[in-house]
């Protein structure tokens, strides 16, 4: 799949809730969005990125997983405006869905990282590892090392912002795009 190319359909935050979100469901991303704090330090980091980004992001409105992480994106996205990210409801999309499969199924969240060009980097999804952390250890009870956070949410934003910096960094020593940008 060119990815670069089906990014370009994508939808906003606000309009893909307008269009697959029910009133509960944008109540449930609405409640989440407030809870989502970014510190001063993570503010200075995103603020740092110079090379467009897009992320193409394969979701569900009723998915509880986009609700808690979702939000994230667009936090990071008000802060920089070279992040842009375009939102695609798995259920109409079954073509990314497809090539988006995660453990052999269509879950999500399921991000793609793209250069300004469209040019693949990268994809996560469909839970970060403090999220995985904290399940395993509900699994495996207290005895398990697992090293799951205090505060789920501000990890779960940390693990996301991550993944952001690592691909924000590939792109901007990119070879072939620092020749572009004569930088």
């Amino acid at each position: 799949m060119n990815f670069g190319d089906k990014y370009s359909a994508g939808l906003t935050y606000d309009e893909f809730l307008a269009r697959y979100a029910n009133p509960s469901e944008k109540q449930r991303w609405d409640d989440f969005h407030q809870q989502v704090t970014l510190t001063d330090e993570q503010k200075t980091l995103l603020n740092s990125f110079t090379r467009d980004m897009q992320v193409l992001v394969m979701a569900g409105a009723w998915c509880g997983d986009c609700v808690n992480q979702c939000p994230i994106f667009d936090h990071f996205a008000r802060q920089n405006e070279r992040i842009q990210v375009r939102y695609f409801d798995r259920d109409d999309n079954l073509d990314l869905g497809d090539a988006l499969q995660t453990c052999g199924a269509a879950r999500v969240p399921a991000v793609v990282f793209l250069a300004e060009d469209g040019a693949f980097c990268g994809r996560a999804g469909d839970r970060t590892l403090s999220k995985y952390r904290q399940m395993v250890s509900s699994l495996a009870g207290a005895a398990c090392s697992t090293g799951v956070p205090d505060d789920l949410t501000a990890a779960i934003v940390q693990d996301w912002l991550d993944e952001f910096e690592r691909i924000q960094w590939m792109l901007r020593t990119s070879g072939r795009l620092r020749t572009k940008h004569g930088d």
